[in-house]
C-alpha cells in the first residue's frame, strides 16, 4: 500500500480545489485517450471482420484482396463496394464488418464527393473535407495525437537537459557558472524563429528531426529556475553537513537538492508543453514542419487561410488548438497553485 506524505496530500487537495484545472485534466486525458486510439475511431479499414467463418483484424494486419476471393495481391480496399460484396456476400450472409465511427483515415481521399473539394460538413464527412478531399475530422484526431505526443516528448527531453544544466551551474557556481551563463545568454539572444526556419529548410522534415531542432532552444526555459534553486540550497546546513561527511556531489544533488528544485520545474512543465505544441503548429503552418501528407493542425490552418470560402477548415483547426492549449494552461495553473505553499484550499 502506498503511503503519501502530508505535503503530498496537501498538494493533491490543493490541486483538486482548483476545479477548473482539475476538470481540465480529466477532459484532456479523455481527449488524449481518444487520440491515442485514433486507429479505432477514424480508419478506412474495419476494426474486425468475419469472412467464411474466420475472423480478420484489418486494423492490425494488412490483408491482400485475394484473402477474400479477389483478384489482386495488393492490399484490400475495404471501402470499395466490390470488396465489401466479396466479404459480406450478395445477400449479406457470408460475413460482416465492424467499422469505426469515422470511416476515413487521415490520408483517405473521398472520391465520391458531390462537389469539388473542399466540401462542407455532411453525414459522411462530419467536419467536411480539405482541399484534397480528405476527411477533416480524421485529420483533426490524428493531428491532435501527433501534436500532444510531440509536445510531451519535447517537454520531457528539454526538461531533463534544462534541469541538468541548471543543476551544474547552481551547485558548483564560480567560474563554471559564469562561463555557462554567458553561453546561455548568447544562445538565448539568437533569433529563435528565424533559426528554426533555417534549420527546418536545411534538413528533411520529420518527427525526430523537428524534435532535435526545437530542442536547441526549448531547454533554456528551465535553466534559470533550477539554477536559482541550487544556488539557494547549496549553502543550506544539511548540504554543508553532507559535504563534511564525505558524501559525493552526485548523491547530494540527486537526493538532497534536486527534489526541492523539481517543485519549481514541475510548475513550468505544462507551459513548456503548450509552447512546444505551438512551435510545431507554427512550423507546420509555414510549411517547414512535418512531411507533406502528415496529419497536422498547422497544415489545416494553412489550408483554412488559402481557402477562405471553406471556413470549416480554419474553424476546426482553431477550435482544436484553442481547446488543447486552454486545457493545458488551466492544468498548469492548478499545478502551480498546488505547489505554492501560500495557497490554502477552501
Amino acid at each position: 500500500m502506498i503511503t503519501l506524505s502530508p505535503i503530498t496530500i496537501r498538494r493533491l487537495t490543493q490541486f483538486r480545489a482548483n476545479k477548473r484545472g482539475f476538470w481540465s485534466l480529466w477532459i484532456f486525458l479523455a481527449l488524449l485517450i481518444i487520440a491515442l486510439c485514433a486507429n479505432f475511431v477514424a480508419n478506412d479499414r474495419p476494426i474486425i471482420l468475419s469472412y467464411q467463418g474466420d475472423l480478420y483484424f484489418p486494423v492490425f494486419v494488412d490483408y491482400p484482396e485475394t484473402a477474400f476471393g479477389g483478384d489482386f495481391e495488393t492490399s484490400a480496399e475495404y471501402r470499395d463496394e466490390f470488396v465489401q460484396e466479396l466479404i459480406v456476400g450478395e445477400n449479406g450472409d457470408e460475413g460482416w464488418m465492424l467499422w469505426p465511427p469515422i470511416r476515413y483515415s487521415y490520408d483517405t481521399i473521398n472520391y465520391n464527393l458531390s462537389k469539388p473539394a473542399p466540401t462542407p460538413p455532411d453525414s459522411s464527412n462530419y467536419l467536411g473535407t480539405d482541399d484534397q478531399g480528405r476527411d477533416v475530422a480524421a485529420r483533426v484526431i490524428y493531428g491532435f495525437r501527433i501534436s500532444v505526443l510531440f509536445g510531451l516528448v519535447l517537454t520531457l527531453v528539454s526538461t531533463c537537459v534544462g534541469i541538468t544544466a541548471g543543476a551544474i551551474q547552481g551547485y558548483y557556481g564560480g567560474k563554471l557558472d559564469l562561463f555557462m551563463q554567458r553561453i546561455i545568454e548568447i544562445w538565448a539572444s539568437l533569433p529563435y524563429l528565424y533559426i528554426l526556419i533555417i534549420f527546418s529548410s536545411m534538413f528533411t522534415p520529420g518527427f525526430w528531426s523537428l524534435l532535435a531542432i526545437l530542442l536547441l532552444f526549448s531547454w533554456l526555459k528551465l535553466v534559470d529556475v533550477v539554477r536559482a534553486e541550487f544556488l539557494r540550497a547549496r549553502n543550506f546546513d544539511y548540504v554543508r553537513a553532507a559535504r563534511a561527511l564525505g558524501i559525493s556531489d552526485r548523491t547530494i544533488i540527486l537526493r538532497h537538492v534536486l527534489p526541492n528544485a523539481m517543485v519549481a520545474a514541475l510548475t513550468y512543465m505544462p507551459f513548456i508543453l503548450t509552447a512546444s505544441i505551438t512551435s510545431l503548429t507554427a512550423l507546420d503552418f509555414l510549411g517547414l514542419g512535418m512531411p507533406p501528407g502528415s496529419p497536422s493542425l498547422g497544415e489545416l490552418l494553412a489550408q483554412g487561410k488559402n481557402n477562405l470560402h471553406a471556413p470549416w477548415l480554419g474553424i476546426a483547426a482553431f477550435l482544436t488548438l484553442a481547446t488543447m492549449l486552454s486545457l493545458l494552461t488551466f492544468i498548469g495553473e492548478a499545478v502551480r497553485d498546488a505547489f505554492d505553499p501560500r495557497k490554502t484550499s477552501n
